[in-house]
């Protein structure tokens, strides 16, 4: 059995920045556990695996340890591959997931995902947390990953997080964030949990950061960038109870992942 097998490089204009994504065209779901292995034998952050149900298609995304809920980089990565590979027509495609539908608009080169809003609402403090971020004490809130604020860029980029320590704390994951010098707002993710110490650029953390920036500036529109090794730019938007990140894709590598019949 030959599965197409795409990488993309999400959030970038050129290869080898951003955030790298595996996409595997299916014509129908395998059992989870060959999904999973397939991951694991990909070894990114994450691989998206799309079908196609009638005008839409179903996605779903794997770390190299678990299925998870929600992924920005992997469904840009998809969608360039729907567009630009796969003869995706019009300029919106329509993904169903486990985070109910989820559109990405093709606006020239650049992809605009529309994805929930997930507000940070302030929550007690998980146990080592902040000592495994390297910080000192200060308030932490949480969507689906805790939340933390830093006074500077510099600040976030110094940060040198103890990866064996976050990965015992109890948190999926930690945003870390910071006005920018030259953006709206930077920011850092970090999830141990999921097999990933640090991601490159982490489209639904920005679920969670364009509310709080949106509030904390006073305005809708955005600009963002993650300031991790690899690094990535996003333009965001507050629409409401949705968000809109966009960003540019390169296809770096394509082939087909071989499983016996």
């Amino acid at each position: 059995m030959r599965l197409p097998l795409f990488q993309i490089d999400a959030f970038a204009d050129r290869p080898f920045q951003g955030n790298p994504a595996a996409v595997v065209v299916l014509e129908a779901w395998p059992p989870k556990a060959v999904m999973q292995a397939i991951a694991i034998e990909n070894n990114l952050a994450e691989t998206a695996f799309i079908v196609k149900e009638a005008d839409d298609w179903r996605i779903r995304w794997f770390t190299p340890e678990l299925e998870i809920d929600l992924c920005g980089h992997a469904t840009l990565a998809s969608a360039y591959v729907a567009f630009q590979e796969l003869g995706q027509p019009g300029a919106t495609i329509r993904f169903q997931s486990m985070s109910g539908l989820l559109q990405v608009h093709r606006q020239g080169d650049l992809l605009v995902l529309d994805f929930p809003s997930r507000p940070p609402a302030s929550c007690a403090t998980p146990a080592g947390l902040l000592e495994a971020l390297g910080l000192s004490p200060r308030p932490v809130a949480k969507a689906r990953d805790h939340f933390v604020v830093v006074d500077s860029e510099a600040e976030l980029a110094a940060l040198k997080p103890d990866f064996s320590a976050l990965d015992k704390v109890d948190c999926f994951g930690a945003i870390v964030t910071a006005p920018g010098d030259r953006v709206d707002f930077v920011s850092r993710f970090f999830t141990p949990a999921a097999g990933i110490p640090e991601d490159p650029v982490t489209g639904s953390a920005h679920c969670t950061l364009i509310p709080y920036w949106a509030q904390r500036l006073g305005k809708t529109v955005l600009s963002a960038r993650q300031i991790s090794q690899r690094g990535g730019d996003l333009a965001c938007e507050l629409k409401g109870d949705r968000v809109a990140i966009g960003g540019r894709a390169v296809k770096v590598l394509e082939g087909h992942f071989l499983l016996p019949d």
